[in-house]
Protein backbone atom coordinates (compact mmCIF):
# COMPACT_ATOMS: atom_id res chain seq x y z
CA UNK A 1 0.00 0.00 0.00
CA UNK A 2 1.57 3.23 -0.57
CA UNK A 3 1.09 6.42 1.01
CA UNK A 4 2.53 10.19 1.14
CA UNK A 5 3.81 11.90 4.17
CA UNK A 6 4.86 15.43 5.12
CA UNK A 7 7.83 15.52 6.12
CA UNK A 8 10.07 18.15 7.63
CA UNK A 9 13.92 18.40 6.58
CA UNK A 10 15.77 20.68 7.99
CA UNK A 11 14.90 24.32 9.44
CA UNK A 12 11.71 25.93 7.83
CA UNK A 13 11.84 22.93 5.17
CA UNK A 14 9.40 20.39 4.73
CA UNK A 15 8.54 18.13 1.58
CA UNK A 16 6.54 15.42 0.59
CA UNK A 17 7.69 11.42 0.72
CA UNK A 18 6.11 8.80 -0.70
CA UNK A 19 5.77 5.58 1.61
CA UNK A 20 4.81 1.82 1.78
CA UNK A 21 3.06 0.10 4.38
CA UNK A 22 3.49 -3.15 5.27
CA UNK A 23 0.48 -5.54 5.78
CA UNK A 24 -2.21 -4.80 7.97
CA UNK A 25 -1.42 -6.34 11.38
CA UNK A 26 -4.11 -7.75 14.18
CA UNK A 27 -5.89 -5.33 15.90
CA UNK A 28 -4.89 -2.68 13.26
CA UNK A 29 -7.23 -0.61 11.50
CA UNK A 30 -5.94 1.66 7.62
CA UNK A 31 -7.03 4.86 7.49
CA UNK A 32 -7.44 6.97 4.09
CA UNK A 33 -7.41 10.48 5.20
CA UNK A 34 -9.70 13.02 4.16
CA UNK A 35 -8.34 15.78 5.74
CA UNK A 36 -5.89 16.70 8.57
CA UNK A 37 -5.32 20.03 10.73
CA UNK A 38 -1.81 21.98 10.95
CA UNK A 39 -1.50 23.07 14.69
CA UNK A 40 -0.23 26.53 13.87
CA UNK A 41 1.74 27.18 17.05
CA UNK A 42 3.12 23.97 18.13
CA UNK A 43 3.96 23.01 14.48
CA UNK A 44 5.43 26.24 13.52
CA UNK A 45 8.17 25.72 16.33
CA UNK A 46 8.87 22.00 14.89
CA UNK A 47 8.92 23.43 11.50
CA UNK A 48 11.53 26.64 12.65
CA UNK A 49 13.60 23.93 14.81
CA UNK A 50 12.52 25.55 17.85
CA UNK A 51 11.92 22.70 19.83
CA UNK A 52 14.64 23.12 22.96
CA UNK A 53 16.94 20.11 23.93
CA UNK A 54 15.00 19.86 27.23
CA UNK A 55 11.58 18.48 25.38
CA UNK A 56 12.22 16.83 22.98
CA UNK A 57 10.80 13.66 24.13
CA UNK A 58 8.03 15.52 25.73
CA UNK A 59 6.55 16.63 22.28
CA UNK A 60 6.97 13.62 20.79
CA UNK A 61 3.55 13.43 18.61
CA UNK A 62 2.47 9.64 19.37
CA UNK A 63 3.07 8.66 15.91
CA UNK A 64 6.05 10.55 14.95
CA UNK A 65 8.43 9.55 13.04
CA UNK A 66 12.37 10.26 13.50
CA UNK A 67 13.51 13.05 16.40
CA UNK A 68 13.74 16.68 16.77
CA UNK A 69 15.38 18.84 15.26
CA UNK A 70 14.75 16.72 11.56
CA UNK A 71 14.17 15.12 9.66
CA UNK A 72 11.19 14.65 11.28
CA UNK A 73 7.24 13.30 10.37
CA UNK A 74 4.73 15.47 12.74
CA UNK A 75 1.49 16.28 13.67
CA UNK A 76 -1.61 15.39 15.60
CA UNK A 77 -4.99 16.08 13.71
CA UNK A 78 -5.98 13.47 11.11
CA UNK A 79 -9.68 12.91 9.84
CA UNK A 80 -10.13 9.37 7.54
CA UNK A 81 -12.20 6.77 6.82
CA UNK A 82 -11.58 3.34 8.09
CA UNK A 83 -11.02 0.61 4.80
CA UNK A 84 -9.52 -1.72 6.36
CA UNK A 85 -9.41 -3.86 10.11
CA UNK A 86 -12.11 -4.57 12.47
CA UNK A 87 -15.62 -4.42 11.49
CA UNK A 88 -17.17 -2.45 13.77
CA UNK A 89 -14.64 0.17 12.77
CA UNK A 90 -14.80 -0.66 8.77
CA UNK A 91 -15.95 2.69 6.84
CA UNK A 92 -16.48 4.61 9.87
CA UNK A 93 -15.29 7.57 9.82
CA UNK A 94 -12.63 8.35 12.68
CA UNK A 95 -10.27 11.19 14.30
CA UNK A 96 -6.41 10.01 15.20
CA UNK A 97 -3.54 11.56 16.73
CA UNK A 98 -1.57 10.96 13.49
CA UNK A 99 0.75 13.41 11.19
CA UNK A 100 0.03 14.27 7.67
CA UNK A 101 -0.28 11.07 5.78
CA UNK A 102 -2.64 10.26 3.12
CA UNK A 103 -2.95 6.71 4.19
CA UNK A 104 -1.65 4.81 7.72
CA UNK A 105 -1.82 2.32 9.95
CA UNK A 106 -2.36 2.47 13.60
CA UNK A 107 -3.78 0.30 16.33
CA UNK A 108 -7.70 -0.10 16.42
CA UNK A 109 -7.17 1.74 19.94
CA UNK A 110 -5.78 4.63 18.55
CA UNK A 111 -8.91 5.82 16.72
CA UNK A 112 -12.21 7.41 17.75
CA UNK A 113 -15.40 7.62 15.47
CA UNK A 114 -16.46 10.90 15.43
CA UNK A 115 -19.87 11.16 16.40
CA UNK A 116 -23.14 11.64 14.81
CA UNK A 117 -24.02 15.29 13.43
CA UNK A 118 -20.13 16.07 13.48
CA UNK A 119 -18.65 16.68 9.56
CA UNK A 120 -15.40 15.44 9.08
CA UNK A 121 -14.17 18.98 7.68
CA UNK A 122 -14.97 20.20 11.34
CA UNK A 123 -13.52 17.58 13.04
CA UNK A 124 -9.91 19.05 12.43
CA UNK A 125 -10.39 21.30 15.33
CA UNK A 126 -10.67 18.58 17.65
CA UNK A 127 -6.99 18.78 19.11
CA UNK A 128 -7.69 22.77 19.79
CA UNK A 129 -10.94 22.00 21.47
CA UNK A 130 -9.41 19.35 23.57
CA UNK A 131 -6.52 21.93 24.69
CA UNK A 132 -9.23 24.60 25.25
CA UNK A 133 -11.53 21.37 27.25
CA UNK A 134 -8.21 20.92 29.57
CA UNK A 135 -7.45 24.54 29.74
CA UNK A 136 -11.09 25.47 31.42
CA UNK A 137 -10.81 22.37 33.74
CA UNK A 138 -7.11 23.98 35.23
CA UNK A 139 -8.42 27.40 36.49
CA UNK A 140 -11.99 26.65 35.60
CA UNK A 141 -14.53 29.79 35.84
CA UNK A 142 -17.17 30.13 37.96
CA UNK A 143 -20.90 31.05 37.63
CA UNK A 144 -20.91 34.89 36.79
CA UNK A 145 -16.95 35.15 36.27
CA UNK A 146 -15.77 38.11 33.57
CA UNK A 147 -13.31 35.93 31.71
CA UNK A 148 -11.09 37.89 29.47
CA UNK A 149 -9.19 35.94 26.90
CA UNK A 150 -6.24 37.26 25.54
CA UNK A 151 -5.68 36.25 21.89
CA UNK A 152 -7.97 35.64 19.07
CA UNK A 153 -6.82 32.69 17.44
CA UNK A 154 -7.98 28.99 17.40
CA UNK A 155 -7.51 28.29 20.69
CA UNK A 156 -8.54 31.18 22.57
CA UNK A 157 -11.92 31.57 20.38
CA UNK A 158 -12.43 27.91 20.98
CA UNK A 159 -12.00 29.12 24.94
CA UNK A 160 -14.16 31.97 24.47
CA UNK A 161 -17.00 29.72 23.03
CA UNK A 162 -17.02 27.38 25.82
CA UNK A 163 -16.49 29.86 29.01
CA UNK A 164 -19.68 32.15 27.06
CA UNK A 165 -21.51 28.72 28.05
CA UNK A 166 -21.41 28.65 31.39
CA UNK A 167 -24.03 30.95 33.34
CA UNK A 168 -23.87 34.44 33.75
CA UNK A 169 -20.16 34.43 32.44
CA UNK A 170 -18.98 38.01 30.50
CA UNK A 171 -16.60 36.86 27.90
CA UNK A 172 -14.18 39.56 26.49
CA UNK A 173 -11.75 38.41 23.79
CA UNK A 174 -8.99 40.72 23.35
CA UNK A 175 -7.06 40.33 20.31
CA UNK A 176 -4.73 43.38 18.06
CA UNK A 177 -6.44 42.45 14.86
CA UNK A 178 -10.18 44.00 14.91
CA UNK A 179 -11.02 41.59 12.31
CA UNK A 180 -11.24 38.80 15.00
CA UNK A 181 -14.46 41.02 16.24
CA UNK A 182 -16.87 39.48 14.35
CA UNK A 183 -15.46 36.04 14.91
CA UNK A 184 -15.96 36.57 18.86
CA UNK A 185 -19.19 37.62 18.46
CA UNK A 186 -20.26 34.86 16.53
CA UNK A 187 -19.83 32.31 19.20
CA UNK A 188 -20.62 34.40 22.15
CA UNK A 189 -18.49 36.87 23.26
CA UNK A 190 -17.52 40.29 23.43
CA UNK A 191 -14.29 41.59 21.36
CA UNK A 192 -11.45 44.45 22.69
CA UNK A 193 -8.56 45.89 21.68
CA UNK A 194 -5.62 45.61 23.91
CA UNK A 195 -5.69 49.20 24.92
CA UNK A 196 -9.53 49.02 25.19
CA UNK A 197 -10.06 45.74 26.63
CA UNK A 198 -12.08 45.73 30.52
CA UNK A 199 -10.09 45.30 33.31
CA UNK A 200 -10.91 43.31 36.60
CA UNK A 201 -11.27 40.36 35.03
CA UNK A 202 -11.62 36.97 37.65
CA UNK A 203 -10.22 34.96 34.78
CA UNK A 204 -7.49 35.68 32.20
CA UNK A 205 -6.56 32.96 29.73
CA UNK A 206 -3.82 33.68 27.68
CA UNK A 207 -3.06 32.45 23.86
CA UNK A 208 -1.89 35.03 22.16
CA UNK A 209 1.57 33.17 21.99
CA UNK A 210 3.43 36.71 22.46
CA UNK A 211 5.37 37.83 25.40
CA UNK A 212 3.04 41.23 25.23
CA UNK A 213 0.16 39.34 25.47
CA UNK A 214 1.11 37.84 28.55
CA UNK A 215 1.86 40.97 29.57
CA UNK A 216 -1.78 42.44 28.79
CA UNK A 217 -3.21 39.44 30.21
CA UNK A 218 -1.41 40.34 33.91
CA UNK A 219 -3.27 43.84 33.23
CA UNK A 220 -6.30 42.66 32.81
CA UNK A 221 -6.35 40.78 36.16
CA UNK A 222 -8.22 41.70 38.62
CA UNK A 223 -7.31 41.61 42.24
CA UNK A 224 -6.28 37.54 43.34
CA UNK A 225 -7.27 36.61 39.55
CA UNK A 226 -5.80 33.52 37.88
CA UNK A 227 -3.83 34.03 34.51
CA UNK A 228 -3.76 31.01 33.05
CA UNK A 229 -0.86 30.67 30.38
CA UNK A 230 -1.57 28.64 27.51
CA UNK A 231 1.06 29.84 25.00
CA UNK A 232 4.53 28.24 24.20
CA UNK A 233 7.15 29.79 23.36
CA UNK A 234 9.78 27.21 22.50
CA UNK A 235 13.14 28.44 22.93
CA UNK A 236 12.15 32.03 23.00
CA UNK A 237 12.52 33.80 26.34
CA UNK A 238 9.94 35.48 27.88
CA UNK A 239 10.07 39.19 29.66
CA UNK A 240 6.83 39.86 32.38
CA UNK A 241 6.44 42.96 33.94
CA UNK A 242 6.17 41.04 37.57
CA UNK A 243 6.73 44.37 39.20
CA UNK A 244 4.34 47.14 38.94
CA UNK A 245 0.66 45.69 40.65
CA UNK A 246 1.54 41.89 40.44
CA UNK A 247 1.91 41.66 44.26
CA UNK A 248 -0.01 43.59 45.05
CA UNK A 249 -3.00 42.02 42.85
CA UNK A 250 -1.92 38.86 44.40
CA UNK A 251 -2.14 37.21 41.18
CA UNK A 252 -1.65 33.61 40.17
CA UNK A 253 -0.30 32.73 37.06
CA UNK A 254 -0.68 29.03 36.09
CA UNK A 255 0.58 27.19 33.02
CA UNK A 256 -1.63 24.60 31.26
CA UNK A 257 -0.79 21.93 29.01
CA UNK A 258 -2.96 19.24 26.71
CA UNK A 259 -0.37 16.24 27.52
CA UNK A 260 -1.59 15.84 31.01
CA UNK A 261 -5.22 15.53 31.66
CA UNK A 262 -6.26 18.40 33.96
CA UNK A 263 -5.13 17.60 37.78
CA UNK A 264 -8.76 18.05 39.04
CA UNK A 265 -10.62 15.21 36.82
CA UNK A 266 -7.67 13.18 36.20
CA UNK A 267 -8.49 10.85 38.76
CA UNK A 268 -11.56 9.58 36.35
CA UNK A 269 -10.91 10.98 32.93
CA UNK A 270 -8.32 9.56 30.37
CA UNK A 271 -7.31 11.33 27.46
CA UNK A 272 -9.29 8.95 25.00
CA UNK A 273 -12.66 10.32 27.18
CA UNK A 274 -11.63 13.79 26.90
CA UNK A 275 -10.80 13.55 23.04
CA UNK A 276 -14.09 12.44 22.91
CA UNK A 277 -15.92 14.86 24.92
CA UNK A 278 -14.10 17.35 22.55
CA UNK A 279 -15.45 15.67 19.28
CA UNK A 280 -19.16 15.57 20.68
CA UNK A 281 -19.08 19.44 21.15
CA UNK A 282 -18.06 19.77 17.45
CA UNK A 283 -21.72 20.08 16.61
CA UNK A 284 -22.02 23.68 17.01
CA UNK A 285 -21.73 24.71 12.60
CA UNK A 286 -20.82 28.59 14.37
CA UNK A 287 -17.40 26.90 14.53
CA UNK A 288 -16.78 26.62 10.69
CA UNK A 289 -16.06 30.47 10.88
CA UNK A 290 -12.24 29.06 12.50
CA UNK A 291 -11.26 27.12 9.48
CA UNK A 292 -10.76 29.96 7.37
CA UNK A 293 -8.58 28.27 4.88
CA UNK A 294 -7.66 25.02 3.31
CA UNK A 295 -5.43 23.68 0.91
CA UNK A 296 -4.41 20.75 -1.21
CA UNK A 297 -2.09 18.35 0.40
CA UNK A 298 0.57 18.69 -2.13
CA UNK A 299 0.87 22.52 -1.01
CA UNK A 300 1.23 21.53 2.52
CA UNK A 301 5.17 22.47 2.75
CA UNK A 302 3.97 26.20 1.09
CA UNK A 303 1.81 26.03 3.93
CA UNK A 304 3.79 25.47 6.73
CA UNK A 305 6.22 27.91 5.41
CA UNK A 306 3.65 30.38 5.22
CA UNK A 307 2.42 29.87 8.68
CA UNK A 308 5.42 29.87 10.16
CA UNK A 309 6.66 32.98 8.57
CA UNK A 310 3.77 35.09 10.61
CA UNK A 311 0.80 35.00 8.37
CA UNK A 312 -2.08 36.44 10.58
CA UNK A 313 -5.09 35.66 8.48
CA UNK A 314 -5.38 32.28 9.29
CA UNK A 315 -7.24 30.46 11.86
CA UNK A 316 -7.50 27.02 10.90
CA UNK A 317 -5.39 25.98 8.37
CA UNK A 318 -7.68 22.90 6.59
CA UNK A 319 -5.34 20.65 4.43
CA UNK A 320 -7.18 18.44 2.05
CA UNK A 321 -6.15 15.02 1.39
CA UNK A 322 -6.76 13.46 -2.41
CA UNK A 323 -9.74 11.09 -2.52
Amino acid sequence: MAALACWITGPSRAEIRAETLGPLREGEVRVRCLHSGVSRGTEGLVFRHEVPASEAQRMRAPFQVGDFPSPVKYGYVSVGRVEAGPADLLGRVVFCLHPHQTVFQVPAAAVTPLPEGVPPARAVLAANLETAVNALWDAPPRVGDRVSVVGGGTLGLLVAWLAARMPGCAVQVVDTNPGRAALAQALGADFALPEAARGEADLVVHASGHPAGLATALRLAGFEATVLELSWYGTRSVPLPLGEAFHAQRLTLRSSQVGQVATAQRARWTHGRRLALALSLLTDPALDRLITHHAPFHELPQVLARLAAGDRDTLCQRIDHPA
